[in-house]
């Protein structure tokens, strides 16, 4: 499919970003680069329906810092993320498609974090600021931020930041920003919110909507009738069938998670679950663990989710069908990504038969219904291959993921080949190692330390 989209050379986009693209892989559009970067270069603001996962970062990315005025060290681009961990990604992509074009500085603002370094950042100044909308409208209500010279306002998952109660506070970061600018909205669904939304902040704009067939073309989708009152023995019973290296599975309500949650962390599945009711800590250690497989089981709604963005996720199941084909679609998009195979396992009660009715004519498809399987209760649930390290140490500390690595693979140390994923927080570090060398890891990290220094280090539960 790639080889028939565009691609970026022939687009009037610097040459500089042009070498930082092609470094990176990026030859080919996406479909949502494909549709919205022609206009996005001319100046024109842009709706664009696109899911997680779709290449909207870029095409937003490469726009904003196509107009960059490196000399210039007032907030050009000012980029609205519904979440602190969505922010966290999004600067770490535009940094990522910035690195060929000088000194172009960037700047998180997010609640949940403290305001003395980020006022002390602000003093140097930032041409491209990416933040949840409580904090940057704190920040330019005190002053400390001002917007005159903005160029581009992105907001990212507008629909969700809409679902988090951030109305209010965007309408009025609106107040901030010059009348003449580019403005950016991506959202994964287009309600009627959205489209007030659009109606307020933007001008004439684009609308660019994206069913991305290749997020669907390469899943697998099984749907199972389930008696509504059996789904968390359905559950299990497809857990034990396919055991999944890691999967989320979506329900429609928190009390719905909760209760599955429950009943699989009994079985001894190794499930964690994301919901509003997490503060920023433990919703970041549940986002660690997800993705470094130490806990590869996630349970979660539809808004919880959102901006949940994890490689090589091997399957979804749909607890409860989704209210809409977009959600389903939206949901099931997650797995199969990047020329992977996906699967989709979706339960459908009785009462729900119409829900899937919706998905298959809008994915124009004809469902594969299986019984559900007989699985030995009893059977064993493998445990993960690998465990979380905590290190208490992080940003502040100076460490780096260089450093840790060096650290635990050192002379004498565990082989590098036994080390995964390490996420490095202002306080904390964690790192996944696989089981069998987690207790050299401890003593390693115990006696060689840190750029030295030592760090409490233990193996999370």
């Amino acid at each position: 499919m790639s080889s028939k989209l565009p691609l970026f050379n022939k687009l009037a986009i610097l040459p500089e970003l042009l070498t930082t693209l092609s470094e990176l892989g990026y030859e080919h559009m996406t479909p949502v680069q494909a549709e919205t970067l022609p206009s996005l270069l001319a100046g024109r603001d842009v709706i664009a329906q696109a899911m997680t996962g779709s290449g909207k970062t870029a095409a937003f990315g490469i726009s904003l810092l196509n107009r960059m005025v490196v000399r210039d060290f007032t907030p050009q681009a000012l980029v609205l993320c519904p979440t602190r961990e969505l922010a966290d990604q999004v600067t770490k992509a535009l940094r990522q498609y910035a690195r060929g074009l000088g000194n172009i500085k960037m700047l998180t603002l997010c609640g949940g974090m403290a305001m003395g370094p980020q006022l002390n950042s602000l003093e140097f100044g930032a041409q491209v600021i990416v933040g949840t909308p409580g904090r940057v409208l704190k920040h330019l209500k005190q002053g400390s931020l001002s917007l005159t010279g903005l160029k581009t306002l992105v907001l990212d998952e507008a629909d969700r930041m809409l679902d988090m109660g951030f109305h209010a506070s965007m309408v009025e970061v609106l107040e901030f920003v010059p009348v003449k600018r580019q403005t950016l909205l991506f959202s994964a669904t287009y309600s009627e919110e959205v489209r007030a939304l659009s109606g307020r902040f933007q001008s004439n704009p684009v609308e660019v909507t994206v069913v991305s067939e290749a997020a669907v073309s390469l899943i697998e989708q099984v749907f199972f009738e389930v008696d509504p009152k059996a789904r968390v023995a359905a559950v299990m019973a497809l857990l034990r069938r396919y055991q999944p290296e890691s999967a989320v599975l979506f329900c429609n309500t928190k009390q719905r998670c909760e209760e599955v949650l429950s009943a699989l962390r009994e079985q001894g599945f190794p499930v964690s679950a994301l919901h509003g009711d997490l503060d920023q800590r433990d919703r970041d250690l549940v986002l660690v663990q997800f993705a470094n497989r130490s806990r590869p089981l996630l349970v979660a709604t539809d808004v919880a989710a959102r901006g949940l963005d994890v490689k090589d996720l091997a399957a979804v199941i749909n607890v409860e069908m989704a209210f809409d084909p977009e959600t389903h679609v939206h949901r099931i998009g997650r797995t199969g990504r990047a020329g992977q195979t996906g699967l989709a396992l979706s339960l459908c009660a009785p009462a729900e038969s119409h829900r899937t009715l919706a998905i298959a004519e809008y994915q124009d498809i004809t469902p594969v219904w299986q019984d559900l399987p007989t699985i030995n209760v009893l059977s064993k649930i493998p445990a993960p291959r690998r465990v979380t390290l905590q290190i208490n140490g992080g940003r502040k500390d100076k460490l780096r993921p260089g450093d840790v690595l060096g650290a635990l693979t050192g002379e004498g140390g565990v082989p590098g080949a036994n080390v995964g994923k390490i996420d490095i927080f202002d306080l904390h570090t964690y790192v996944a190692v696989d089981r069998e060398v987690a207790p050299a890891a401890l003593r390693r990290l115990a006696e060689a330390g840190l750029k030295g220094r030592n760090f409490k280090a233990r193996v999370l539960a």
